[in-house]
């Protein structure tokens, strides 16, 4: 069943409005209207990138650092009070995004290329290669065209799983950059509406002309999620590890917005102004969300561990201890933070225990000093919970600064009475991402994991009558 009846093609040999040509998606692309339109396309965003970094910083916005495709490069230039200029970039790249991919898309079906390759727009560098590559190739017959790009009039499947990409994709990068770069909010817009909305989208745009069926629409559905992170990652705006822990949430909202776009093109007539309303409605939702934050909740990770010395060999490697050199397990080997040594500095209450992480240091001022019973503190500094892997040699999201924020932490003692010891240790944190629940799954492993391989290490140590620190420390009386 359609929902709308397909847009009248236009007579033969008229030429389309500037409109229709730049932001539709049937018009024909040849090769010197893409070549003309891509040249003066590229000046005037650099133009507006150019003024808007000098206008707001004094700094001369060099044509290498245009072509840069990391996200971080303008980012660092335009912050510190200028997110106003950095947010008016990301509006006014979206346009010019679509009309890349759109116009990319419509060259190579012309030139009698797979309508695929379209996607290779998406790969930084590897798109200044195609884009030249189809600035060279003449038209095709028609015959070829249809062949390699299926007919425009009506979209045959291929096209239309195109578009339905590429809106998720605008609408999914737009989102981001919006929200991580201006708003620094990692909230349920993002990770809860954005992943449904680009499944909505996809689903939409897949079946607009025609029925094409559920299990084909769930799996655009899912091809666009996939590649709003794989663009991610490709522009640096995140590393892969924090990919992966947020693809199974957006993957599952994914499919529900797909269904949901499916129905919509089937049963009601939704035009494409009404998406874009929704579009323009979505950065504004997370920015409501933004200035109503919820409050922060505290949480405890618990882990223990019985080791077989009594609790007066076992507080001297609580207090400090001596290089781990058991190896990480998977997750903690590909770069998140792992721990590697710990020492103090003084003794009892107000001394600094520093636990040294592969990414930095913890500070930890001591708040309790019970020998042998128990051992308490704040933390006051912490280094990136993970180094984020990523093509390009740094990547720093926002999320990676106070997102995940360790309060204080203690080990308790616990003599078994039998020569043996219950060494038991606990972290508070909060985590202002949203939704809570499904990140605190994962960030409690994580810090079990890291309690793990710490108590671990005391278990060695203290059963081998290692002594991690002075013994005058043992006995001192409490308080220091």
């Amino acid at each position: 069943m359609n929902a709308q009846p397909p847009a009248p093609a236009a007579p033969e040999g008229a030429k389309p409005g500037l409109l229709a040509l730049l932001f539709g998606t049937r018009a024909r692309v040849d090769r010197p209207t893409y070549l003309r339109v891509g040249v003066v396309l590229t000046l005037v965003k650099y133009a507006i990138d150019f003024g808007l970094i000098y206008g707001t910083t004094g700094h001369l916005w060099m044509p290498h650092e245009y072509l840069s495709p990391a996200v971080s490069t303008r980012s660092s230039i335009l912050g510190g009070g200028n997110e106003w200029a950095l947010a008016l970039m990301i509006v006014l790249t979206l346009p010019f995004l679509w009309v890349g991919l759109s116009m990319t898309l419509r060259r190579a079906v012309d030139a009698g290329v797979s309508a695929t390759v379209a996607l290779l727009f998406l790969v930084p560098g590897v798109n200044y290669i195609l884009m030249g590559f189809l600035a060279m190739m003449p038209s095709a017959p028609p015959k070829e065209q249809a062949v390699a790009g299926v007919d425009l009039h009506p979209r045959g499947k291929i096209i239309a799983a195109l578009y339905g990409v590429l809106a998720g994709l605008g609408l999914g990068l737009g989102v981001t950059l919006f929200s991580t770069l201006v708003l620094r909010q990692y909230g349920e817009v993002l990770f809860l509406v954005t992943p449904g909305l680009i499944g909505a989208f996809a689903g939409w745009f897949f079946n607009q002309d025609e029925d094409r069926g559920l299990r084909a629409t769930l799996g655009v559905s899912m091809l666009a999620v996939s590649i709003v992170g794989m663009a991610m990652l490709l522009f640096a705006i995140e590393g892969v590890i924090c990919l992966v822990m947020a693809m199974p949430l957006a993957l599952g909202l994914g499919l529900i917005g797909g269904a949901l776009g499916r129905q919509m093109a089937r049963f009601t007539r939704v035009a494409a102004g009404h998406l874009l309303v929704i579009f323009a409605l979505t950065p504004l939702l997370g920015a409501v969300e933004a200035a109503l934050p919820a409050p922060l909740v505290e949480r405890e990770v618990a882990t223990s561990v019985v080791i077989d010395a009594p609790p007066a060999a076992v507080w001297p490697n609580v207090v400090g201890f001596a290089e781990l050199d058991a190896p990480p397990s998977l997750i903690y080997s590909v770069g998140v933070a792992y721990p590697l040594r710990a020492r103090i500095e003084g003794e009892g209450v107000g001394a600094v225990r520093h636990c040294e992480f592969t990414t930095g240091a913890f500070v930890e001022p001591i708040t309790a000093w019970e020998p042998h019973r128990r051992l308490a503190f704040d933390v006051i500094e912490q280094p990136a919970p993970m180094f984020e892997w990523s093509p390009y040699r740094h990547v720093h999201p926002p999320h990676l600064d106070g997102y995940l924020r360790s309060r204080r932490g203690e080990f308790r003692l616990i003599d078994l009475g039998d020569g043996r010891t219950r060494l038991e240790g606990s972290t508070w944190y909060t985590l202002d991402l949203a939704p809570s629940a499904y990140w605190a799954l994962e960030s409690d492993a994580l810090i079990h994991g890291i309690h793990g391989r710490v108590l671990a290490h005391i278990k060695r140590l203290s059963e081998g009558g290692h002594v991690s620190v002075p013994a005058a420390l043992d006995d001192r009386p409490l308080g220091g």
